[in-house]
């Protein structure tokens, strides 16, 4: 039985979804123990009111955490222990496998910083994304990519990149079974010279790794149409074309409810653009996907939306499960070996 250790205490929304999403996968055959690290209390008030079943469940008492608006440097400290904190050490010592938050982002790497090592070769960790893309991915045809690293590290050297693109590769070999995933190093032209210095030493030292499938350069419209299933980048640009690929999303969706609300011949135009219209949905609903990992340490390590639904935060912790089940660490260290 695999125990995920669930911060519950810091999605934008509260207790609910990530209690809620819990009970929901408590109820389903997989075989995963839940760990809801937070305000004991509470937690029991929510399931008191909530099929699930308590087999599955079980609770760790943290009532402190960390906001979303905190620096969490310094909120860590101020609360040793908050609930990410008392998640991550459950882990730390092999009471739980797995550390899953939907919390603030910095404070689940700092956690996560305080309490588990960094694999052998790893100066910097990864924070991916997964991203909406047009063309299909892996055998079952996931309409999405993996992107890192996506602001856990601004600054990168062409060794980090190049670990962001083996670790990246894995991920998507083991989880998304894509038996030799493509790779691609985010640039601003296709020609190996284009680049920062540490993009152009990356893709060097990549070209001449025949492990892996690597594709050169891409560019930032080739995101979106999946080109590649792993995009690589420093952290700073990658946080930026995440939230510029959300907030496209976010904008279509809006363009489409003002128009099927202003006019009929928009909403007799909409209607003939609804298969269209479905299939740009489903390609934006990241709730599909629940999460995504933060890659380089010793522990597996689960980040979901701060906006978590209980349905994401019930993917975010089949994700989570999945990646232990399939030797997710292990895996990256070999890889990081090559």
């Amino acid at each position: 039985m695999i125990r995920a250790a669930l911060d519950a205490m810091g999605a934008d929304a509260g207790l609910e979804p990530t209690v809620l999403g819990a009970a929901l996968l408590s109820l389903e055959p997989v075989e995963v123990t839940v760990v809801l690290v937070g305000d004991a209390a509470a937690i029991r008030a929510l399931l008191a009111r909530t099929p699930h079943d308590p087999k599955r469940l079980e609770i760790a008492n943290a009532p402190e955490f960390v906001r979303m608006d905190e620096k969490p440097a310094a909120a860590l400290d101020a609360r040793p222990d908050a609930s990410i904190l008392c998640a991550a050490r459950l882990v730390a010592s092999r009471e739980a496998d797995v550390l899953v938050g939907a919390g603030n982002t910095g404070a689940v790497i700092h956690a996560a910083a305080r309490s588990f090592s960094r694999l052998e070769g790893v100066r910097r960790v990864a924070l991916c994304a997964v991203h909406p893309t047009l063309e299909p991915h892996g055998p079952k045809g996931d309409p999405f990519g993996l992107m890192l690293d996506v602001g856990a590290t601004l600054q990168c050297s062409a060794e980090d990149l190049v670990a962001f693109a083996r670790m990246g590769s894995c991920y998507s070999r083991l989880v998304s079974d894509i038996a030799r995933p493509s790779v691609g190093l985010l640039s601003n032209g296709s020609e190996p010279t284009k680049g920062t210095d540490a993009i152009v030493a990356a893709h060097a030292a990549l070209a001449s790794s025949a492990d892996l499938a690597f594709a050169g350069n891409v560019e930032g419209l080739d995101v979106p149409k999946g080109r590649v299933d792993v995009v690589v980048c420093e952290g700073f640009v990658g946080n930026i074309v995440l939230k510029m690929l959300e907030g496209v999303a976010d904008a279509a969706r809006d363009l489409a409810r003002h128009a099927h609300a202003t006019k009929l011949r928009y909403r007799l135009g909409l209607a003939l653009l609804q298969s269209g219209l479905e299939r740009v949905r489903e390609v934006t609903d990241w709730k599909q996907y629940g999460g995504a990992p933060i890659l380089g340490f010793d522990r597996a390590v689960i980040k979901a939306h701060g906006r978590s639904t209980p349905r994401a935060v019930r993917n975010a912790l089949r994700l989570a499960a999945k990646t232990v089940e399939r030797g997710l660490v292990p895996e990256l260290q070999k890889s990081l070996a090559c």
